[in-house]
C-alpha cells in the first residue's frame, strides 16, 4: 500500500486516547470514561514539587545535557552525545525521515500510521509492506519494535543486518522503540546507534504514564544526534519536562517495580478477555491485541457503557485494549464483559 503526499497532509485523527472522539461516537455513554484506547501506563510516575525556576527560566544547557546523559544510561546508548531530546517523539518523525534524501521509504506494517504519513511529508515515496525482507529495497526503512498494535518483535540481529545494508547505499533504518521499556531489552538497538545508519526513537510518556509532559528521544550517531538537536533548536524541551525526566529516568527502583506490576496486570487482563471469548493474539505489557470477528460489536457495546477501546478502520476484526488502572477499573470492565456475555443490548 503506497501513501501519496496529498494523503500525508491530512489531519491526524486516527489514534487512541481521544475522549472527544469517544464522546462523538457514544454521546449517551456514562461518564467518567474508562479509556482503554491508549498504550499509556495508568500508574504514572509520581509527581513532585518542581523548583519555580523550572517554569520561570529557560532550561539551562547544562541541565539539558544532564537529561541527555540520563537518557543514555537508561536506554543503553554509549553517551549523551548519542541523544537528542525533544518535546515528544512525534515531532521527531518528519525530522528523522529528512535525514536521507527523498526516495523509496518502506514501513513494516500494519503499524503506527504516523511513520508513513510523516515520511511522505519529508518527500519520500512511502509504501507499507508486510514482509521484513521487503525493507531491504528501500532507502528509508521503518520498524516499530515492539510493534504497535500487535507487539511483534523483530530480532536485533536481523535489524542490524538491514541497517548495514541500508548504510552501504546511504540509507537509514528508523527503529521506533516506544514500547521497548516493556519489551525484551536485549533486542533494543540503542547501544548500536554509534555504528551509523540507525536512529532509535524512545518515548518517555508511555512507560512513565506522563504523555502530556511531551518528552522523547532520538538515539543516533553523535553527528546525527547533533544535527537533529540543531533542527529542534535551543530549549526544545520545557523546563518541567527536563526536571521530571531526569528524576524518572534515574529512578531504577520505580522502573523495576513498575515492570513487575504491569506484567501481572497484563496477565490478569489476558485471563479476563479469554474468559469472555476474546483470547489475546499479541501486545505488550501496556496493551493487548485481539483479533475476533465480533470485535466491532464489542467495541460498540463497551463504548456505549463508557469503556473506550482502540479500533482500526482498515482492520475491523482487530482491537487494542489498554490495561485497566487498578481494581475498580478491572471490576468495571469485568462487569461490562459479563453483561456482554448475557447478551444485554445486543
Amino acid at each position: 500500500m503506497k501513501l501519496h503526499l496529498r494523503e500525508a497532509g491530512q489531519a491526524v485523527t486516527d489514534h487512541g486516547g481521544s475522549l472527544g472522539r469517544a464522546a462523538a461516537l457514544f454521546p449517551h455513554a456514562p461518564t467518567p470514561w474508562l479509556d482503554l484506547s491508549t498504550g499509556i501506563n495508568s500508574h504514572s510516575y509520581p509527581l513532585f514539587d518542581l523548583p519555580a525556576t523550572a517554569y520561570r527560566r529557560l532550561p539551562e544547557e547544562a541541565r539539558a545535557k544532564e537529561l541527555a546523559a540520563a537518557a543514555a544510561r537508561a536506554y543503553g546508548a554509549e553517551s549523551a552525545g548519542h541523544v537528542a531530546a525533544a518535546p515528544g517523539t512525534q515531532i521527531l518523525l518528519p525530522l528523522v525521515a529528512s535525514l536521507v534524501e527523498p526516495g523509496a521509504a518502506r514501513v513494516l506494517s500494519p503499524t503506527y500510521a504516523e511513520h508513513a504519513r510523516t515520511a511522505a511529508l519529508a518527500g519520500h515515496r512511502v509504501e507499507a509492506v508486510e514482509r521484513f525482507e521487503q525493507l531491504f529495497e528501500a532507502e528509508l526503512a521503518v520498524v516499530v519494535n515492539p510493534n504497535n498494535p500487535d507487539g511483534r518483535i523483530v530480532p536485533r540481529n536481523r535489524l542490524l543486518e538491514l541497517a548495514a545494508h541500508l548504510a552501504n547505499k546511504g540509507g537509514l533504518l528508523i527503529v521506533d522503540e516506544a514500547f521497548m521499556d516493556l519489551g525484551p531489552l536485549g533486542e533494543s538497538l540503542a547501544g548500536d546507534v554509534g555504528k551509523g545508519g540507525i536512529v532509535v526513537l524512545r518515548s518517555f510518556g508511555k512507560f512513565f504514564g506522563l504523555a502530556g509532559l511531551r518528552l522523547g528521544f532520538a538515539l543516533a550517531a553523535p553527528a546525527v544526534a547533533e544535527r537533529l538537536a540543531a533542527w529542534l533548536g535551543p530549549w526544545a524541551v520545557a523546563g518541567p519536562a527536563v526536571e521530571v525526566g531526569l528524576r524518572a529516568l534515574e529512578d531504577q527502583e520505580w522502573q523495576v517495580a513498575m515492570r513487575e506490576t504491569l506484567r501481572v496486570e497484563a496477565a490478569r487482563l489476558d485471563g479476563l478477555l479469554e474468559q469472555y471469548g476474546f483470547p489475546v493474539s499479541g501486545g505488550t505489557d501496556l496493551f493487548r491485541y485481539v483479533l475476533n470477528q465480533a470485535a466491532p460489536d464489542l467495541f460498540d457495546f463497551l463504548g456505549g457503557r463508557g469503556i473506550f477501546l482502540r479500533n482500526f478502520a482498515n482492520r475491523p476484526e482487530a482491537l487494542r485494549i489498554g490495561l485497566p488502572g487498578g481494581e475498580a477499573e478491572f471490576s468495571r470492565l469485568e462487569k461490562a464483559l459479563e453483561n456482554w456475555r448475557k447478551g444485554e443490548g445486543r
